[in-house]
């Protein structure tokens, strides 16, 4: 048995980002079952895997359940303690630790007042007392550790580790959300919004394209503030440059067209997941016509 991930709606659930990004980044294998967040209570789906009532949780190889995003990625750096995971000098990875722990159990009016949604953005957010309170202790956190430990890259504590996947979902809030924030802060949310393994995740909740109208906000909209992708779109029908699709070497049965060639799937969520961003899926480098 391998890894198995629980996750919620990738648009919205962003403990359920935070743990496959754990994954993603660290070049873990896990299998990913969506909880439907439109079906019955996440608890009551959550039912055949107890004690877990909630998303994100992991299926560890034995069977045993881990029910607690922090918990699950502590386990995974005891698994894996060759990932680097946590950063290997002992004064980064506390102060790595301990970013990690106040953001798992902070910013309640960040994560009130602006829930994550990856396919929308906002502007002229207002901001209350409370956002601004959250805002400003984020941005002290993150310029004391990039101070330290950040100076040789973009992340906070050297190279990514468990601080940057908990902090994921915070930068996409603040740049959904157009929040005012300095320079440098930008620049590490920059970094979130360029990363690769986030832009999967982003395309994946565009392919999906769920809409839980609870999490909507009535303020005026934008465009995403992340990168411009390739052009790419659905198309009915072949030929593809493509005989067997790229992320699972099945035929293909779906197309896109991008940047003018058609590409064949297996699926339409390979196709779709490839029409969101064309560049944040490395398999389609094994189509050399791309």
């Amino acid at each position: 048995m391998t890894y198995e991930l629980f996750s919620g709606e990738p648009a919205y659930s962003s403990w359920s980002l935070r743990a496959w990004l754990l994954f993603n980044r660290f070049d873990l294998q896990v299998r990913t079952t969506w909880v439907d967040f439109l079906d019955n209570s996440v608890a009551a789906q959550m039912a055949a895997h107890p004690p877990a009532r909630t998303v994100p949780a992991l299926r560890l190889p034995d069977g045993t359940i881990v029910w607690d995003s922090l918990a699950l990625a502590e386990e995974l750096a005891s698994r894996h303690p060759e990932a680097g995971f946590w950063p290997s000098n002992s004064a980064a990875r506390a102060v790595a630790r301990s970013l990690a722990a106040e953001m798992h159990c902070s910013f309640s009016a960040l994560r009130n007042d602006c829930p994550m949604n990856l396919c929308v953005a906002y502007r002229d957010t207002p901001a209350s007392d409370g956002l601004r309170a959250d805002i400003d202790r984020i941005e002290d956190l993150w310029a004391h550790a990039r101070a330290k430990f950040g100076a040789e890259g973009p992340w906070l504590c050297g190279s990514y580790s468990i601080a940057d996947a908990f902090f994921a979902p915070v930068a996409a809030r603040i740049a959904g959300y157009g929040l005012a924030i300095s320079e440098a802060s930008s620049t590490y949310v920059d970094a979130h919004l360029n990363d690769l393994a986030f832009r999967r995740w982003r395309a994946l909740a565009v392919a999906r394209g769920v809409v839980l109208p609870w999490y909507s906000r009535d303020y005026p909209r934008t465009e995403w503030p992340g990168p411009a992708t390739r052009p790419a779109r659905a198309v009915s029908n072949g030929p593809s440059v493509n005989a067997v699709c790229p992320f699972s070497g099945k035929p293909v049965t779906h197309f896109a067209e991008v940047d003018g060639q058609t590409i064949g799937f297996c699926n339409p969520t390979c196709r779709d997941k490839v029409v969101a961003d064309a560049d944040a899926w490395p398999q389609l480098q094994t189509i050399n016509q791309i």
